[in-house]
């Protein structure tokens, strides 16, 4: 079984509510892309990413050039054994870890369905039924992130990362936090994330802010050293995302002391294959994880809950269902959130395949 064409197509995501963020990042309509990876048996593996503008080194636009480049060496491909290929493509093109997460996934989807396993089983086992999701929460006004904190509660999430730093204003920040706070009583996780965008003093000014608060906070600042500084100027936990790609900077933070949580992403890492030894560090290390990507649909979404599903007990803080908070839907067998939770899908691979109506025209197709 050898992989014999690829193609690829580009869907526009619109978010049912505009994502605000700090440093001026939003998130309304965003492109994805979407790879089939066809062997000559027939089998079909599917991947996704969908990179949004100012978060990841990549952008929507170079996923067609970087697949055209490894093209060559992905056709021909036997999907049964993952990291060689994945190694030998990083030989042809460094970097654009979002371009080969695609890949990876694909890969792996095809590898489920070579020897009719979920992904999750190949993954380490299912060590869960289900999993917790948090709801993220744009920066609007503070009242407006309390109603929709009140909202998503009322559904049964029991945890909510408030956007923060949209307009650079500290106390704003801290109002934020406390409103949602006191929207969702005590118990739930409640974290403020400046997705890079606050400087180490606005970040120390929230966070003493609301120290007296159960609250959480996530990638403040541009490096892990001022992220750090915050943290022990707090006295707060502190989650990473954007400074967590690999293995070195998840050992950097840990030696820092400011690896208490991490959003380990598919697009941050290069795909399954990566953030499964990703994973293996972190537990190893004592954090917690979110499993995630940046952005996308069903597709992207069915491998960060087989991951989630796979991880083990104790180590898990939560997972997103990205495709609850986009339009149009890609799968129709997708798994849907309930009680403020998910299950990762059923059937072999992935266990979800896209409705190629709804995926319009290919834009690449090679063999």
């Amino acid at each position: 079984m050898k992989i014999k064409n690829i193609t690829l197509w580009s869907i526009d995501l619109t978010s049912h509510e505009t994502y605000y963020m700090a440093d001026g990042k939003t998130c309304a309509t965003v492109e994805t892309h979407v790879l089939c990876l066809e062997t000559d048996t027939g089998l079909k593996g599917w991947g996704e990413v969908c990179p949004i503008p100012h978060y990841l080194p990549a952008f929507a636009k170079g996923v067609p050039s970087a697949i055209t480049e490894m093209a060559p060496d992905i056709l021909g491909i036997t999907p049964t054994g993952i990291d060689a290929p994945m190694r030998k493509l990083d030989g042809v093109l460094i970097g654009h870890a979002a371009a080969k997460s695609i890949v990876d996934m694909a890969l792996w989807d095809l590898f489920g369905k070579a020897v009719n396993l979920p992904l999750y089983d190949l993954l380490g086992g299912r060590t869960r039924a289900d999993m917790p999701l948090y709801h993220s929460i744009t920066c609007i006004s503070p009242d407006e992130m309390a109603r929709i904190a009140r909202e998503a509660y009322a559904t049964g999430i029991r945890q909510f990362q408030a956007k923060l730093g949209a307009d650079q204003n500290w106390e704003a920040d801290a109002e934020r936090l406390i409103k949602v706070r006191e929207a969702v009583g005590p118990g739930p996780l409640v974290y403020g994330d400046w997705n890079c965008g606050a400087s180490r003093l606005q970040a120390t000014r929230t966070g003493r802010a609301v120290a007296y608060l159960d609250v959480m906070l996530e990638q403040p600042c541009k490096t892990l050293e001022d992220c750090a500084a915050v943290r022990q100027a707090t006295g707060l936990p502190m989650k990473i995302d954007e400074c967590a790609f690999d293995l070195a900077s998840l050992l950097r933070a840990h030696e820092l002391g400011c690896l208490d949580a991490v959003a380990l992403k598919l697009s941050k890492f290069g795909g399954l294959s990566a953030m499964r030894r990703a994973r293996d560090l972190v537990v190893h290390l004592g954090a917690e994880i979110c499993a995630e990507c940046t952005w996308g649909s069903d597709i992207v979404t069915a491998a960060a809950l087989h991951f989630a599903a796979s991880t083990p007990r104790g180590s898990l803080l939560n997972t997103c269902d990205l495709a609850s908070y986009v339009t149009p839907r890609l799968c129709p067998d997708a798994p849907t959130r309930k009680d403020g939770r998910i299950a990762p899908p059923q059937g072999p691979g992935l266990g979800v395949t896209p409705d190629v109506a709804v995926l319009g025209d290919r834009i690449l197709e090679l063999d």
